[in-house]
């Protein structure tokens, strides 16, 4: 009998999720593992009870501690993946830090901080997974989250609507770049 759900299936494919200890990374890491991957777990938070909830689905999953703000976390990120579960197949970018402040009075600091994590982060963890996928030769997906304050601008929250903003932008650049070798990005 034929399911809607079969087309959905990710058995044999291996995905990254950056802020997947709680909320709803969390939460799409644990849906990307009922559709049969293996996760990578990245936070800077305890996450044993992704992983906890992740394996008792039957699914293999592994931490890896990594600040995002430090760019020399991203080819761990991608070499530890690749290590343990044999490939990287599918990279969702959920991980981001906010900042409130007024606009008159949002510091440098509280600026860079936010785009290191929620943006450029986001840019080169995706480019070093795009690198792996042309590598396999089999195609892959980026998934980006932004936020609803890419649309509405919010309030006390400059950086981070900025960076999230942002995230539409490199997302529609990278699709069209990527679309050639068969990476989907959303």
């Amino acid at each position: 009998r034929y399911m809607i759900l079969d087309k959905f299936k990710l058995d044999r494919k291996v995905a990254i999720v950056t802020g997947g200890a709680r909320g709803l990374g969390q939460a799409m890491a644990l849906a990307l593992a009922q559709a049969g991957a293996d996760i990578a777990i990245v936070d800077v938070i305890d996450m044993q009870e992704t992983v906890g909830q992740i394996e008792n689905l039957g699914r293999r999953c592994f931490a890896i501690e990594a600040d995002l703000a430090d760019q020399a976390g991203v080819e761990k990120i991608i070499s530890r993946t690749r290590q343990e579960l044999g490939s990287v197949d599918i990279l969702l970018n959920d991980a981001g830090i906010i900042r409130r402040a007024p606009f008159v009075e949002f510091s440098e600091k509280d600026w860079d901080d936010v785009m290191d994590v929620n943006l450029k982060a986001t840019f080169f963890l995706s480019q070093a997974a795009a690198k792996v996928f042309i590598e396999q030769k089999r195609g892959g997906k980026i998934i980006n989250i932004a936020s609803m304050l890419s649309y509405q601008g919010g309030i006390l929250v400059s950086s981070y609507t900025a960076s999230r903003s942002a995230i539409l932008g490199i997302t529609r650049s990278m699709a069209n770049e990527l679309a050639p070798h068969g990476i989907n990005v959303n």
